[in-house]
């Protein structure tokens, strides 16, 4: 980030030094603000399927998983009920999101995250390159999906469906 890009948010930060941590090859860089997943594709200069959406969810009280979801998909909640053994899940409101890990909605990624939560990654992401957030709005960072599924203990396990 050069000093005209500004300041560096805490989340930022947290996620910046989380991957610099991990050992992993990464790139982070600041696309601006976007109103849409595709349109953060956009700026990207990427398909909207190499973005990786980092969703919380919630499988009890005060338990949570990251799933990391392709942007062309969505979770499918009987798969992943399956896969966790559960009955219920749901996504829990932006301020317990926030709680749970740190950052907000549309900037949340489990590198730099609060609480260590479990991570689960869609198998459709496995070998590919991904865009992800990194604690700010308007920053992502690039790593391959299998550096970041050893980096972080991932599941790799198919929880998503077509969006």
């Amino acid at each position: 980030m050069t000093a005209t890009e500004g300041a560096e948010s805490d989340g930022a930060r947290r996620a910046r030094e989380a991957l610099e941590a991990s050992g992993i090859p990464h790139t982070i860089a600041r696309y601006g603000p976007a109103r849409s997943l595709s349109e953060s594709a956009e700026l990207r200069g990427i398909e909207p399927r190499d973005i990786v959406k980092s969703l919380v969810v919630r499988r009890g009280s005060g338990d949570y998983v990251f799933v990391l979801v392709p942007g062309d998909r969505e979770i499918s909640w009987p798969k992943l009920r399956e896969h966790l053994g559960v009955n219920r899940l749901s996504m829990p409101p932006a301020d317990k999101a926030f709680k749970a890990t740190g950052y907000e909605r549309g900037t949340i990624t489990p590198f730099g995250s609060t609480t260590a939560w479990p991570v689960i990654v869609d198998a459709t992401a496995a070998g590919r390159t991904i865009s992800m957030g990194a604690g700010e709005h308007g920053v992502g960072a690039t790593v391959a999906a299998d550096d970041l599924v050893r980096a972080l203990s991932a599941e790799v396990a198919d929880v998503t469906d077509p969006a």
